[in-house]
């Protein structure tokens, strides 16, 4: 993995941490594209709440924003997703073939059998 797509999953990690851009993303995604106007209708957050989130999400790759008239709309940008995604199934098979080796040397030291009260 480069540094860039290090950088990258850190920045995703932090900005989903929280639970309300999480669900921002999610209304994003649902609609396909939303203005903060009508996520504030959908969600229990003041407009400039989701305005500042909004902003956590465009530093962090996950959104994009175009201005149409008065508004910005914003559309999920699915790359650092992707990237995040990759590393999250990296470290979970990782972490698979290390607990498989541990198993493995478990049963090893047990000496593979199992009692069976004969």
């Amino acid at each position: 993995m480069t540094e860039a797509d290090q950088d990258a999953v850190t920045e995703v990690l932090s900005a989903l941490a929280d639970p309300t851009r999480r669900r921002i993303l999610d209304a994003i995604a649902a609609h396909g594209e939303a203005t903060a106007t009508v996520l504030a209708r959908e969600l229990p957050v003041s407009r400039q709440a989701i305005v500042k989130h909004l902003a956590v999400l465009t530093r962090a790759g996950l959104v994009a924003g175009h201005r149409e008239g008065r508004e910005a709309r914003y559309t999920v940008l699915p790359a650092r997703l992707n990237v995040t995604a990759r590393w999250m199934d990296r470290v979970a098979s990782e972490w698979d073939s290390r607990l498989s080796a541990i198993k493995r040397l478990a049963e090893d030291a047990g000496g593979g059998s199992t009692a069976t009260g004969a």
